[in-house]
């Protein structure tokens, strides 16, 4: 597997936790501004690695694939896939 697509998987899969963790402490303290805040970096962050990944390594999945794009070789889990 390419180095930079695994670490590329590692950076997105870390924020896309830290997000998902973050929105289930947002979901008990709504009112928690500083919070907000943090969460719309991650949000950010989290777009951004996922714009490179897809960038270097394809899409991640068929909803973001534009037509048949998703049917193309190689398969996702041809390429190697993510293993972090």
């Amino acid at each position: 597997m390419n180095t930079n697509h695994a670490e590329l998987c590692k950076k997105l899969a870390a924020a896309d936790f830290a997000l998902w963790d973050l929105h289930l402490y947002l979901d008990t303290h709504p009112g928690d501004l500083n919070a907000v805040g943090v969460c719309n970096k991650l949000q950010k962050n989290a777009a951004m690695l996922r714009a490179e990944y897809e960038a270097a390594c394809g899409k991640l999945t068929a909803a973001d694939a534009h037509g048949v794009e998703w049917l193309c070789d190689p398969w996702p889990w041809e390429k190697g896939g993510c293993d972090c």
